[in-house]
């Protein structure tokens, strides 16, 4: 089975150990997400968070396997709360960690609701401290064809006057 390396994400992702390491240096400051444009109510919960290895069979016939870890986010709006401290949220994933191995180079995929509409998946960028608070931008995860995303990858990577013309075919 072909392991997917995590060091080559897409570039709009942030591992779990790159997301702490972060949030530990900015400990009190309100961590806010961003998702669909609008920045998460100030209640919000982290209401799962969940580690998965999973192996899989791509488009392309390939054996695929991979860690996933996914941190549930419920937007709601609750009293007088504000946006839970980047501190608090670390010490979350770190309690979680007590009971469930989280691999800290794994895919990381927020679960956002507001507990109407259905769960939706994002990855996350790299937060930024602005405005004294840490922001991090949620943006849909799109499906992908696997052969395809290897081959662009090499193809961005070749030099050669000899690269293939045509992208590799998928059964898709």
């Amino acid at each position: 089975m072909n392991a997917i390396d995590n060091s080559k994400m897409r570039k709009d992702d942030i591992a779990l150990g790159e997301l702490m390491s972060i949030l530990s240096g900015a400990k009190d400051s309100p961590l806010v997400f961003y998702y669909d444009g609008l920045p998460v109510k100030p209640g919000y919960h982290v209401t799962e968070v969940k580690a998965g290895q999973f192996s899989a069979l791509d488009c392309g016939a390939n054996p695929e396997a991979w860690s996933e870890i996914f941190i549930q986010l419920w937007d709601i709006e609750e009293g007088d709360r504000t946006h839970m401290p980047a501190g608090k949220f670390h010490a979350i994933i770190r309690k979680v960690t007590e009971h469930v191995k989280l691999d800290d180079t794994a895919k990381l995929t927020f679960e956002v609701s507001d507990g109407v509409q259905p769960m939706q998946l994002y990855c996350a960028a790299i937060p930024t401290l602005r405005a004294g608070a840490l922001h991090v931008e949620l943006s849909p995860r799109p499906a992908s064809c696997k052969p395809r995303d290897r081959w662009l990858a090499e193809q961005s990577q070749s030099t050669s006057c000899c690269a293939p013309t045509s992208a590799a075919r998928c059964c898709g």
